[in-house]
């Protein structure tokens, strides 16, 4: 059974990482509802690893030519390719500066509020209001800065609280900023990769504190599979929904699900 809640929350992570409806929001929630005892640290660490692996492999092609970028600018290649995708690496480090500060210095105070699920619910309405006041932004097309990639990176460490979504936030900033929103969705994908694997770090210590059994590594691993298969066919689904600029639905989804929880706290559980 905690087999099948692992499999379960890592379908939800995967789709809901990358959806603008908030996975960690979304993990809080599945885990109270399904009472998984080994929803913390260790597990979410994986199963972000999880959608770490669907966005590499997505956006492969892109890594590869930013990998390469540096070494072939460094030698000499002044091609708009090269230019192109060296520029892209800068912007994305700086990009993720600020959830790298957030996550050195308020760590402990930001996993307090994982376990404040009336707070999810009211982060979810702010996730739903944004992706619905995303449909009435003109379609702009201005180029990614280094002060443009600051403000989308204050946006990604503002949704390190559960329930604001990551990839909603960082889309709609960019979007408000006159960044073309196809091309703020994958910037956003892009840089999910180091925050995600920044998170992995920051929590190491926690795992080789707390090892875990077999049947634990069972559960995790099988979550971590489950996230990855669901993270690829969200970011292809986000990506054709972002060009039908349709990101309302998720807005509506986000307070129906924020308006249930904040009522079910409030008057069933008193």
């Amino acid at each position: 059974m905690e087999l099948i809640k692992a499999m379960v929350l890592g379908v939800l992570q995967g789709l809901t990482e990358f959806l603008p409806i908030s996975s960690s929001g979304h993990l809080v929630i599945g885990s109270e509802l399904m009472n998984f005892q080994e929803q913390g640290v260790v597990f979410d660490v994986f199963v972000h690893l999880g959608t770490l692996l669907a966005v590499v492999f997505f956006f492969r092609r892109e890594l590869v030519e930013m990998v390469k970028a540096p070494f072939a600018f460094l030698q000499g290649d002044r091609s708009e390719s090269v230019k192109h995708f060296f520029m892209m690496d800068l912007y994305v480090i700086v990009a993720t500066l600020p959830a790298v500060a957030v996550g050195l210095f308020l760590k402990d105070r930001v996993e307090i509020l994982f376990g404040n699920i009336l707070l999810v619910y009211c982060m979810l309405a702010v996730t739903g209001v944004i992706m619905i006041a995303a449909r009435y932004l003109p379609q702009k097309d201005k180029p990614i800065t280094w002060g443009r990639s600051v403000w989308v990176g204050c946006a990604q460490a503002c949704a390190i609280m559960p329930g604001l979504s990551r990839s909603g936030s960082t889309i709609f900033l960019g979007m408000v900023l006159g960044i073309d929103r196809e091309k703020i969705a994958k910037f956003s994908f892009i840089m999910s990769i180091p925050a995600i694997l920044g998170a992995a770090v920051l929590q190491i210590g926690d795992i080789m504190v707390n090892p875990l059994d077999k049947g634990a590594f069972l559960n995790i691993g099988a979550g971590a599979l489950m996230a990855a298969f669901s993270g690829y066919l969200a970011i292809k689904l986000l990506l054709d929904i972002i060009r039908k600029n349709r990101l309302q639905w998720f807005g509506y989804y986000c307070l129906l699900i924020s308006a249930t929880g904040i009522c079910y706290s409030l008057f069933v559980e008193v």
